[in-house]
């Protein structure tokens, strides 16, 4: 290269510098949170029915046996995710002139956490979850009904039977909207159709049905949701009762 400054910068300038090769970024490492991002991902966007562990991997651009090496199989990414979930539910200090209404509003949030992600209750059924997110909203629910002055036996059996119900609404809205994307679906009815078959049915067979067609098929979703979560905690009475 000619030594002289000027010599040096004309080279340069009648050849431009190539500058060395960049490194090749480094992939992020695989950690538990980013497969669980990556769950949700799936699941936000393609449906729980679609969330495999070969999918969440395809998401992360890594093979199947990368997760291995932080979860142990498929449910232990469900109770990643509904962990996460739990994260976000806000829990009231338990009151006892309140319980009931505190526990409606837990519930709330959990359904509507639920109904963010089709279909992905599902996850929590049939699950004892490990997860302290999940332990902490349990056992500030727990905390709740007792509280209330329920019983410890009888405030877990409660505990379970809101959980599951909670789990299974916000499942049944999850498939009724699905299947309401398919114009083959046609048992999917409107308040109106449903109103009018019932009152289409023979008396003779259907007397009751018929007669209070109005009265069955009443109400919003949340007006049913409401008035379960009421109808299970309005028959919890405290053990000074």
């Amino acid at each position: 290269m000619p030594a002289d400054p000027r010599q040096r910068r004309a080279a340069r300038h009648a050849q431009p510098a190539t500058d060395a090769a960049a490194p090749a970024p480094r992939k992020k490492p695989i950690t538990v949170q980013r497969i669980t991002d990556a769950a949700l991902e799936v699941v936000a966007t393609e449906g729980y029915d679609a969330l495999t562990i070969r999918r969440v991997a395809a998401v992360l651009g890594t093979g199947p046996s990368s997760l291995y090496a932080h979860i142990v199989n498929k449910d232990d990414i469900d109770d990643l995710l509904i962990g996460r979930l739990y994260s976000e539910v806000v829990l009231p200090e338990p009151d006892s002139t309140v319980w009931r209404e505190q526990l409606l509003e837990v519930y709330t949030q959990i359904r509507d956490l639920y109904l963010r992600y089709p279909g992905i209750s599902r996850a929590a059924l049939a699950m004892v979850s490990t997860n302290l997110e999940t332990l902490r909203v349990g056992e500030g629910i727990l905390a709740i009904l007792l509280a209330g002055g329920i019983e410890p036996k009888t405030a877990g059996w409660a505990r379970d039977a809101l959980s599951l119900y909670v789990s299974a609404y916000a499942l049944e809205q999850s498939l009724v909207q699905q299947r309401r994307q398919h114009q083959d679906q046609e048992w999917v009815l409107s308040h109106e159709e449903l109103l009018d078959r019932f009152t289409a049915l023979p008396a003779e067979k259907f007397p009751q049905t018929r007669r209070h067609a109005a009265d069955l098929i009443s109400g919003t979703g949340q007006d049913r949701f409401d008035f379960t979560l009421g109808l299970l905690t309005n028959n919890l009475r405290p053990a000074s009762d």
